[in-house]
């Protein structure tokens, strides 16, 4: 029996398609309530509606209009909270992305209600729902239940399966207006490097390099490897402030949170910090030379060795298989 009859998932969209973790919160959301209600905002979003209702959604408002067509955190809460008013769930499923993390606090706070933040599992106990929340940088787990309605919480991306076998729901449009005097802060202008164009969150293949690759050009092994692997190149936090790669690329607790099927962890100790960030990937190979080093604690496999020898033989090794295919 499911323990609400409504539970809201806000579906982010990044390039007019709905982001990985918006799907994902499908499945919990649909365990625990009789109707799941998404809801898209933006502008051209109605392809991106259309695939959120495949993906499982009962209904999806769209809110599909010019005045969103650029992300503003007031714009978008008030959309949000209007909402969620008007249909009055239990609960409010935010993915745990950059913009998530600043809308679910906004809307709990318009709504006068708690927020349960990076959220790893949500189960059912006295026909309440029970949120499980890492502390202390991930070393605790902590099960939250939130007594005030609608209860608001950011999930984890790569924490939750997608619907598997969904029926496709109905696509509901609607306008929704915001006054002018509720944005009180408007980005007029946004400088971007090239970097900045990848998306750590939504990659399969991550290749993270840290302190242990010693130096820039070392780095670059990192590069290398993930672009014969077709991913993305992560990193820590003291290689960013090392200057060896821009800090959109950091990945960790006060990073991206990421979950790819594969992870290479580069001469990355294992700090809790980093740790927390890429629990839920799905396969993880860490490479450092000391044997005991707290990566190997969570890698699938582990090598021991220099990175700096072993790097150069797992690029040599992956050229000759792709060129034998």
């Amino acid at each position: 029996m499911a323990e609400y009859k409504n539970i809201m998932v806000y579906v982010e969209t990044a390039e007019e398609n709905p982001v990985k973790v918006g799907l994902e919160m499908l499945s919990p959301a649909k365990e625990h309530a009789e109707k799941v209600t998404a809801v898209v905002i933006g502008s051209g979003v109605a392809d991106a509606a259309k695939k959120v209702a495949e993906a499982g959604a009962d209904q999806v408002i769209c809110v599909d209009s010019e005045d969103y067509k650029e992300y503003n955190l007031d714009a978008y809460a008030a959309v949000l909270t209007q909402l969620v008013k008007d249909e009055n769930p239990e609960a409010v499923f935010i993915g745990g992305t950059q913009d998530g993390k600043d809308i679910a606090p906004a809307v709990a706070a318009k709504l006068g209600v708690g927020c349960a933040s990076d959220v790893l599992a949500v189960k059912a106990e006295d026909g309440e729902i029970v949120y499980t929340c890492p502390l202390y940088g991930g070393t605790v787990l902590e099960d939250v239940k939130i007594t005030s309605t609608p209860q608001v919480a950011t999930l984890r991306s790569g924490a939750f399966q997608k619907v598997e076998n969904p029926s496709e729901g109905e696509i509901v449009a609607k306008e929704v207006k915001v006054p002018e005097d509720v944005v009180k802060a408007k980005i007029t202008e946004s400088v971007k490097e090239i970097a900045e164009t990848i998306n750590l969150e939504e990659a399969e293949v991550i290749v993270s390099g840290g302190r242990g690759m010693g130096s820039k050009e070392n780095f670059a092994l990192v590069e290398e490897l993930a672009n014969i692997l077709g991913g993305v190149v992560g990193a820590t936090r003291p290689a960013i402030e090392d200057g060896w790669v821009s800090k959109i690329h950091q990945v960790g607790q006060s990073g991206k949170i990421v979950a790819p099927k594969l992870y290479i962890a580069c001469g990355i100790s294992g700090a809790t910090q980093h740790v927390s960030g890429i629990m839920n990937s799905g396969y993880i190979v860490a490479i450092n030379k000391d044997e005991d080093a707290p990566i190997f604690d969570v890698a699938n496999v582990g090598i021991v060795g220099d990175v700096m020898k072993v790097l150069p033989v797992m690029i040599e090794e992956i050229k000759k298989i792709k060129d034998a295919q």
